[in-house]
C-alpha cells in the first residue's frame, strides 16, 4: 500500500490533506482513484489507514479509517555517527540505516576521512540526504523519518555521543569485546550511539579519545568490513538483540 508522510497541521479529525509532489505522484505516477487505500504517517510514530476521497494534481484529500501507533519502529533510539566516506557511499549508508531502524544519522569528520564536506554545498547536500531518508522510510514502512544532521567535527561528535545511554565504537583493532557481548552486557537501553569510521578507520588517538569520552570499543567480527558495510552490520546486530527477542 502506498505510504506518505504529512505534517500534523494537515491532519484533521476525519481527514488528511496530501499536497505538493506527493499529490502529483498519487494523481499522475500511481494513477490512483478515489476510494483507493493509502497509509499516511505524521512522521512522529502515528499511522493512519485512509481512503482517497478527492484527487487533484496539487492536493489530495483522504478519509481517515483507522489511527494507530506504528509497530515498526525500533524500541531503542539509535544514533549512527558516520565518518564522512568518499563518493556517494553516505547516501547508501543513510538508506540502509533507515531500513535497519536508525533514528538519527550524523556525519562527522575524522583524521582519515578522504572526502570532506564543502561548507558552500552543505545545505544542498543535506536536503538531498533528507530526501533519501524519507524515501527509505516510505519504502520500509516506517512511521518516523529519521533525522539527518549537518556534519560535525570529531570533538563535537564525542559530545553528542555522550547523550546516548550506550555508545559503541566500531573499531577494527579491538580484540577483547565484540558487539554481541557489549549489547548483552549492557542490557536494555533506551538509546544507543553507533560510531563508524571512514575508509581508513580511526587513528589510535581517536579511538583512545572516544573511549575516554565513554564509548565502548567493539569488534564487528573476524573480517574487516568496508565503511559502508559496517553500519549495516552493527545496526543489524542491535535489531537482532533489541527487536527479535
Amino acid at each position: 500500500m502506498p505510504r506518505f508522510f504529512v505534517d500534523k497541521e494537515y491532519i484533521k479529525e476525519e481527514k488528511i490533506i496530501i499536497s505538493g509532489s506527493d499529490a502529483h505522484h498519487i494523481a499522475r505516477s500511481l494513477r490512483m482513484a478515489e476510494g483507493d487505500a493509502v497509509t499516511v504517517s505524521d512522521g512522529e510514530g502515528m499511522e493512519y489507514e485512509c481512503r482517497l476521497s478527492r484527487i487533484r494534481d496539487e492536493e489530495c484529500e483522504c478519509e481517515i479509517l483507522l489511527k494507530s501507533p506504528s509497530e515498526r519502529e525500533s524500541p531503542v533510539y539509535i544514533t549512527l555517527f558516520m565518518a564522512y566516506p568518499k563518493g556517494d557511499k553516505l547516501e547508501v549508508v543513510i538508506q540502509k540505516a533507515v531500513e535497519l531502524g536508525a533514528s538519527r544519522i550524523v556525519p562527522f569528520e575524522s583524521s582519515r576521512c578522504i572526502k570532506r564536506p564543502k561548507a558552500e554545498k552543505q545545505d544542498k547536500q543535506l536536503a538531498r540526504l533528507k530526501k533519501i531518508a524519507e524515501e527509505a522510510a516510505k519504502q520500509c514502512g516506517r512511521a518516523r523519518i529519521p533525522e539527518v544532521s549537518l556534519p560535525l567535527s570529531f570533538e563535537k561528535m564525542l559530545c553528542e555521543m555522550k547523550k546516548s545511554a550506550l555508545s559503541l565504537l566500531c573499531y577494527e583493532d579491538e580484540r577483547g569485546t565484540n558487539i554481541k557481548t557489549a549489547l548483552r552486557e549492557a542490557g536494555e537501553k533506551d538509546s544507543i550511539a553507533v560510531i563508524v569510521g571512514s575508509e581508513g578507520g580511526f587513528s589510535e588517538g581517536e579511538a583512545e579519545a572516544a573511549k575516554a569520552a565513554g564509548a565502548r570499543a567493539v569488534s564487528l567480527g573476524k573480517r574487516i568490513l568496508r565503511c559502508e558495510t559496517a553500519p549495516s552490520f552493527a545496526l543489524s546486530a542491535i535489531a537482532y538483540e533489541m527487536e527479535l527477542s
